[in-house]
C-alpha cells in the first residue's frame, strides 16, 4: 500500500500558539503511521516557516515540534520531493490559521486540507458575523453589542450608554477574533467594562459585549460533516477553580475544570441540541468539524454562543471526548476527517473553471 503524504501545519502568529502546539502533538502521535507519512510544519510567532522531518515514533513533548530551519519559501513548504501532500491538516487556533487566511494558501495551492473551507472559518472566527448568521438561522441568543476600536476612540461614552441601557451586567468582553477565551473579560460594572473593552483592544480591532448567563450550563455538541452531517450528544463544561468563568488558565489547565460526559440534564433536550449544532454548522457552512457551544439557563432556555471551527485536540479537549462517548476513537475521528478533506477536494476539482 502506497501512503498518502499527510502534513501538519501548526503554531502560527496568533496569542493561541501554545494551544496549536499542543493540539498537534496530539493529532500527530494519533495518526496511522503505517497508512501515513506524517511531516510536521512549524510556524513561529514571527510566521517564519520550518519543517521538520518525517515523523516516526511518538512525540512525548510539543518543543520537539519547535524548529528553527525557517524558509522564506512558504510554497515550498508544502511540497516533498517536489509533490503535493496528498492532506494537509491545519491544526492551527486563532487568526492567521484559524480565519480562513491558511485555507486560502491552501486553495491557491490546490491541496486537499482538513477542517473547514475560507468561508466558513472567516466567519466562524469573526464572532459579530457569527451571530449575524445564527440570526438568519433562527437561532436564539444572547442580547449582544459590538464596534470596532475607531469608534471606542471617538464616541466612548455613547457606546457605554448603549451598553448600559441594553445589556445587563454582568457582561462579557470579547475580541471579536479569537477564541480559547483569550482576552475576554466578566464585567460586573462600568469601571470593569471600561477595562476590560482596553483589554480586549490588545487583541484584536473589533469587540464584541455579551449579556452573561448567570449560572448557566455550558453545553458543547461535536460535529463532523460536509454533505452530511454528524452530531454528537451534548456534555457540559463544568468550572471547579476559583476563576469566575471558564478562561484560558481553566480551559488548559489539567485539574480545572471537568467534562461532563454526556451532560446531566434531561435527555429529551439531546436532540434539540444536536439540530441546533448541525443548524450552526449550516449557517457558517461548514465542512470537516465543528464544535457548537451553548448556555442552558435554570429556566430552560438554550442559547448558542458560538462555533468554533478548529476546536483544540489537547487531552483535556471537549471534541474528541464527545466522540469517544459516540464509540468513535480519536484516530477514527482523524481518519473522518482526512475522508472529508479529499470529499470536499474533488467535488470542487469537478467544478468548471472556463466555459
Amino acid at each position: 500500500m502506497v501512503k498518502e503524504n499527510i502534513g501538519i501545519i501548526y503554531g502560527g502568529k496568533s496569542a493561541e500558539h501554545s494551544v496549536s502546539l499542543l493540539t498537534a502533538k496530539s493529532i500527530i502521535n494519533a495518526i496511522d503511521k503505517e497508512k501515513y507519512n506524517v511531516f510536521p510544519i512549524f510556524i513561529s510567532l514571527n510566521g517564519a516557516w520550518a519543517k521538520g522531518e518525517k515523523i516516526t515514533s511518538e512525540v512525548k513533548d510539543q518543543k520537539e515540534l519547535v524548529f528553527s530551519n525557517f524558509d522564506n519559501d512558504i510554497s515550498g513548504l508544502l511540497f516533498e520531493e517536489g509533490k503535493k501532500f496528498d492532506i494537509v491538516f491545519p491544526v492551527l487556533h486563532g487568526p492567521n490559521g484559524e480565519d480562513g487566511t491558511i485555507q486560502g494558501l491552501l486553495e491557491i495551492m490546490d491541496i486537499a486540507y482538513v477542517g473547514n473551507n475560507v468561508l466558513s472559518s472567516a466567519t466562524g472566527m469573526d464572532k459579530v458575523v457569527m451571530k449575524q448568521l445564527f440570526a438568519a438561522y433562527d437561532l436564539p441568543q444572547l442580547p449582544y453589542s459590538h464596534f470596532i476600536e475607531y469608534s471606542w476612540k471617538n464616541n466612548k461614552e455613547k457606546i457605554i450608554k448603549n451598553i448600559n441601557s441594553t445589556l445587563e451586567y454582568p457582561v462579557f468582553v470579547k475580541p471579536a477574533n479569537l477564541g480559547s477565551s483569550v482576552g475576554i473579560s466578566r464585567c460586573n460594572n462600568e469601571a470593569e467594562l471600561i477595562n476590560g473593552i482596553e483589554e480586549a483592544l490588545k487583541f484584536d480591532k473589533k469587540i464584541v459585549v455579551e449579556q452573561g448567563a448567570i449560572n448557566a450550563k455550558e453545553i458543547e455538541v461535536a460535529v463532523l460533516g460536509y454533505n452530511e452531517i454528524k452530531t454528537t450528544n451534548p456534555g457540559e463544561i463544568v468550572n471547579i477553580s476559583t476563576t469566575e468563568f471558564y478562561d484560558y488558565e481553566t480551559k488548559y489547565t489539567d485539574g480545572q475544570s471537568r467534562m461532563d460526559i454526556p451532560a446531566p440534564i434531561d435527555t429529551t433536550l439531546y436532540p434539540i441540541f444536536r439540530e441546533m449544532a448541525a443548524r450552526a454548522f449550516r449557517a457558517i457552512s461548514g465542512s470537516g468539524l465543528v464544535r457548537a457551544d451553548f448556555f442552558y439557563t435554570k429556566k430552560g432556555e438554550i442559547f448558542i454562543n458560538e462555533v468554533n471551527t478548529m476546536p483544540g485536540f489537547t487531552p483535556f479537549s471537549m471534541f474528541p471526548s464527545l466522540w469517544a462517548n459516540m464509540n468513535v476513537s480519536y484516530p477514527e475521528i482523524i481518519e473522518e476527517l482526512f475522508n472529508l478533506a479529499k470529499e470536499r477536494y474533488e467535488d470542487r476539482k469537478n467544478l468548471l473553471t472556463e466555459e
